[in-house]
């Protein structure tokens, strides 16, 4: 253990905020228990430890990073047990295995227990004799899984896979909105949120939707260097499918596995009989297959004997398969952030893997209808609340949307915000009944709702904003990607198309608005922020050789005229 006298200032000042000597002492202590004797954390795992000891904190690591870990020793160390979310039956399965072989206490909670079994977990942990229970958001959702949970009363509530919290959409894992709610009845444990990727609007919205928008955020290195990137602009849908399939077949020549990514379920059959066709073997999977099924197609994947799986996003959770040599999207996938998500599951053994992207611009008019349709206002969200509160036993959502003055697209973009405020619960049966926080005078709620639902429709504008600038990218494409999620690079990659082709761009004066200690100071850099004489604070998300892209805190994102903003000073340091 490091004496006292010898800490450095950095540790004792720590990411998000100071730590004492006693604290990191302790620190070293559970991850000796946790990892053995001489072990030690890497520098995004200590960080993140650091930063949830202070704060609750959002760590943004690279895959493989040891996030059990992360949250195992944080938990050690708040002296209390922790709580875990995590997507998948799968993923809960591995860490309870990691976790009960670094000595922790430690059991699974999800729809795999009969009833007696789920009761002796829920007791366990209210009587302090487990230190870590891995569960999923569905039984969160849960009141008496709540209450017997909070019982114990659990220190730290870590959300791994955080980016499953950005889905907003009411019809798909619709529990992960009441995480905040979930928090609150267990007592206000200290959150800790990982994921491997998240860009800047994403993290925003990850920790609002969590209820702690003033998070801590550590963010590490999120660059996958040995997977060569490539993205290429068709028009013709045809044209693209013909194409998609020449790729692959080109891919799968040396006996190399992969996955297709697209959109779409019907897309996932139209491209699977397609690659049959040319003789190729492939699979479809989509969440709208049996389980069964999604089984089969998993395990054949995993095992090697399926070479290519043809998938949604469902295709995601759970494949850590080291030898997948490449990844293919054939449609524009919706943010920058499921495309690195997606792309991450090639190359996992440190090969060199492979990720092309053919681009129709069409691909986006969908996310773009979406991220400009009408918002639901603070009058007719009140409306909606007011009318859930009279029918304690749930409504009927179909019967809410016409007497507020909505459409129903409208009233289900607004759903998320409504339950992440614990304004209502979601019911079988596409039912609403009235939350934990619904009271007499629902106009509050309204207002906050509303808020969230405007700022949740500006992220969905830049997510699209940041996949179309990554997929029609004239410089170093790796550095586009990297700056889209809030890392800015000086230099050009080498190991992406742009780059091939002799065209890495320039990326000017990344020394940041507020200067390096050299500059002093230049253009504006990914991930800063800035402040805007009449949008207020905001930070840049992306800068082109010609353009800045800034998601105002108010004014939602904006797309700004670089050289205008050099001219005229746009945008001053925040």
């Amino acid at each position: 253990m490091t004496d006292a006298s010898t800490r450095s200032d950095a540790e004792l000042l720590g990411p998000c905020g100071p730590v004492t000597p006693d604290v990191l002492d302790a620190v070293d202590a559970a991850v000796a228990a946790v990892l053995g004797e001489g072990a030690e954390l890497g520098d995004g795992q200590r960080a993140a430890v650091l930063g949830a000891l202070v704060d609750d904190c959002l760590a943004v690591l690279p895959p493989a990073a040891g996030k059990t870990a992360v949250y195992a020793v944080t938990g050690l160390v708040l002296g209390g047990p922790t709580v875990v979310v995590s997507p998948t039956l799968s993923l809960h399965r591995d860490q309870v295995a990691h976790l009960a072989d670094a000595g922790l206490r430690a059991d699974v909670l999800n729809s795999t227990l009969a009833n007696g079994r789920r009761d002796e977990v829920l007791a366990a942990f209210g009587a302090g004799d487990l230190d870590v229970v891995v569960t999923s958001p569905e039984q969160l959702a849960r009141t008496d899984v709540l209450d017997a949970l909070a019982a114990g009363a659990p220190v730290l509530l870590a959300v791994d896979e955080a980016h499953c919290v950005c889905d907003w959409g009411p019809d798909f894992r619709p529990d992960y909105l009441t995480l905040a709610v979930a928090r609150r009845r267990l007592g206000g444990p200290r959150v800790l949120a990982l994921t491997a990727t998240a860009s800047v609007p994403a993290r925003a919205e990850i920790l609002e939707l969590l209820g702690v928008p003033d998070a801590c955020v550590v963010v590490r290195d999120p660059d996958r260097p040995h997977i060569h990137l490539a993205a290429h602009l068709v028009h013709d849908e045809e044209a693209k499918w013909d194409r998609v399939v020449r790729e692959v077949g080109e891919l799968t020549a040396d006996g190399a596995i992969g996955i297709v990514y697209v959109t779409t379920r019907g897309h996932t059959t139209l491209v699977r009989d397609r690659l049959r066709e040319e003789g190729l073997a492939a699979e479809a999977y989509h969440g709208g297959m049996k389980a069964a099924d999604r089984g089969r197609v998993q395990d054949g994947f995993m095992a090697g004997e399926v070479p290519v799986v043809v998938a949604t996003s469902a295709f995601g959770m759970g494949i850590d398969k080291p030898d997948v040599r490449w990844v293919v999207h054939g449609d524009t996938p919706t943010s920058i952030d499921a495309y690195h998500q997606e792309i991450g599951r090639a190359g996992r053994d440190g090969s060199p893997a492979t990720a092309v992207l053919f681009h129709r611009p069409q691909d986006l008019a969908r996310p773009k209808l979406f991220a400009s349709g009408r918002d639901a206002g603070p009058g007719a969200l009140g409306t909606v609340l007011a009318a859930v509160a009279q029918n304690p036993d749930g409504v009927a959502q179909s019967e809410l949307a016409k007497p507020a003055g909505l459409s129903g697209a409208a009233l289900s973009r607004a759903l998320p915000a409504l339950v992440a405020l614990g304004a209502l619960r979601q019911l079988p049966g596409r039912k609403l009944a009235p939350g934990d926080t619904l009271g007499s005078d629902p106009s509050d709620l309204a207002a906050q709702a509303a808020a969230l639902v405007t700022r949740g429709r500006e992220r969905e504008q830049s997510k699209v904003e940041l996949v179309r600038r990554f997929a029609e990218a004239t410089g170093c494409r790796r550095r586009t990607l990297l700056e889209a999620l809030g890392e800015p690079r000086d230099e050009a990659c080498g190991y992406c198309d742009q780059c091939d082709a002799g065209q890495p761009g320039d990326p000017g004066d990344r020394s940041g608005m507020h200067g390096d200690g050299v500059h002093q100071g230049g253009d504006p850099v990914p991930g800063e922020a800035v402040q805007h004489e009449q949008w207020g604070h905001g930070t840049v998300t992306t800068v082109a050789e010609d353009s800045v892209v800034v998601l105002f805190d108010e004014g939602g994102y904006r797309t700004l005229s670089l050289p205008l903003v050099r001219e005229k000073r746009l945008l001053q340091p925040a």
